[in-house]
């Protein structure tokens, strides 16, 4: 890329740290809980690694943890009836947050709890076109139900987690949300490029479905279904255009915008083009790229030939790194290569390697070496403890939350917990950050977040170059993707 913005002076730790195998720094994880991992007391639940996790004919992944020392820096106590004393042990990065738990009086077994466990089902993409693609869902999910096994209960009973698999189709989420209807009491952190499918059996059967990420207007409309990133693909944020407008102009004068063929990514790519043009950006090139191309030499002479100094695309990392090396091969050094966090994840970084220098990166989330917040060193502690090297990235923070999410809200129900009061309490959420993580998502609205950041990647490790924390800004209302 030509002439990139000066990193950002800050001290980040090695971006390779978890895909290297590495433990977290002791400090860092001591400043969080005073421990790491299962050492906190307990079996991690799930801890048996399953490899893609499960198929959609499912299996529960995981045993149940003990009791412990809680973060927070008391002994956990959510089973017992009285809720002052349950409330013990909660605390800013305890398990369930700052919430009150609910009396256990009248709590009822219901489909997916029993006396001692409620199951919670994770439906992701993990086979399919691209291997692997979302199981960082289902890892971080496991990751947090682990966490709270350690230390906590709901009126006496542990998470267990129901690793299904999405397969990248509409059909198969909807196959495993009917099983999930059936054997579970919540979906908790799914995530899903063609989440289309599962969303009338969810709605179907009253399932509360929080997921990571929502992709389709078919599952922001599920009134069972919620996102710890909540998203409406006709609201697009402001602040990313903005920001490139006011740094390099003159690039977004002449942009082009790319995306997979496949899943939401034409929704979503219609929705940006239309609330960038709004924004000021002047979009030259607009093209859809079949998933089984190969061949990207005449989409990057096209670009060449109208003239394009910015380039955006939407898709997996993958096909991120086969776009970047047609453009090195070819010649064609745009002034700007953005993309959305897709590409913040360190298996980009190692595929893409000198290619990827200089592209930025727009994204929602803090960094995921930022381990001055305590929640991101929690989320990551645990991610290693549940797979050893697993590697932190977008899709997995934000099941994290989910997760969180769940819990927060399943221990202030405490014996109101049913599926319809689920979906009643999260229907009012707002400003969620998953306890600082992200920026503030209004999970009961299903809006938009309007806040983001910019970050760039230099020689092999990502800074963010936009100003403050997040760059908050109004929605555009683009008219697609509705």
């Amino acid at each position: 890329m030509r002439s990139p913005l000066p990193m950002v002076a800050t001290a980040v730790l090695c971006a390779a740290l978890a895909a290297c195998g590495s433990q977290l720094d002791p400090d860092a994880v001591a400043q969080v809980n005073g421990t790491t991992g299962a050492g906190a007391g307990g079996t991690v639940a799930g801890g048996s690694d399953t490899g893609t996790g499960g198929t959609a004919d499912g299996g529960v992944s995981g045993s149940t943890g003990g009791s412990g020392t809680d973060s927070g820096g008391g002994t956990s106590s959510t089973g017992s009836d009285d809720p002052g004393e349950a409330q013990q042990g909660t605390g800013e990065n305890s398990a369930t947050g700052t919430t009150r738990a609910g009396s256990c009086d009248g709590f009822k077994n219901q489909t997916g709890i029993t006396d001692k466990t409620i199951t919670i089902a994770n439906v992701s993409d993990i086979s399919g076109p691209v291997p692997g693609i979302f199981e960082s869902a289902q890892q971080a999910t496991r990751a947090y139900a682990a966490y709270f096994n350690s230390t906590n209960d709901i009126c006496g009973r542990k998470l267990d987690v129901e690793l299904l698999d999405s397969r990248a189709d509409a059909g198969a989420d909807q196959q495993a949300y009917t099983k999930a209807c059936d054997e579970a009491f919540a979906a908790v952190g799914s995530m899903s490029a063609f989440d289309s499918g599962g969303a009338a059996a969810a709605q179907g059967c009253g399932l509360p479905d929080i997921r990571s990420t929502t992709t389709t207007p078919e599952r922001r409309d599920c009134s069972t279904c919620f996102a710890a990133q909540a998203v409406d693909s006709g609201l697009v944020p402001s602040a990313m255009p903005k920001y490139f407008l006011s740094k390099y102009k003159d690039a977004t004068q002449h942009a082009a915008v790319l995306y997979i063929n496949a899943g939401a990514a034409p929704v979503n790519a219609g929705a940006f083009r239309a609330a960038w043009d709004k924004a000021g950006w002047n979009i030259d090139y607009y093209q859809g790229i079949d998933v089984s191309e190969f061949n990207y030499a005449p989409y990057i002479q096209q670009m060449k030939d109208k003239g394009i100094r910015l380039v955006n695309y939407t898709g997996p990392y993958q096909n991120t790194v086969k776009l970047l090396d047609a453009m090195k091969q070819q010649g064609f050094e745009p002034d700007v290569y953005i993309q959305d966090s897709t590409i913040y994840d360190e298996r980009f970084v190692e595929e893409a390697g000198s290619n990827a220098d200089g592209v930025f990166a727009y994204s929602t989330t803090k960094l995921f070496d930022d381990y001055s917040v305590k929640e991101m060193a929690l989320y990551r502690s645990w991610l290693d403890q549940v797979k050893p090297g697993a590697v932190p990235n977008y899709f997995g923070l934000y099941a994290w939350s989910a997760a969180r999410l769940f819990v927060e809200q399943a221990v202030g129900l405490g014996g109101k917990l049913s599926r319809a009061a689920m979906v009643d309490a999260l229907s009012k959420v707002t400003n969620w950050t998953g306890n600082g993580v992200h920026a503030p998502q209004q999970i009961g609205s299903k809006t938009t977040a309007n806040c983001q950041s910019v970050l760039q990647l230099n020689g092999g490790k990502w800074s963010q170059v936009s100003p403050g924390g997040f760059m908050c800004a109004p929605l555009i209302d683009s008219g697609e993707g509705n």
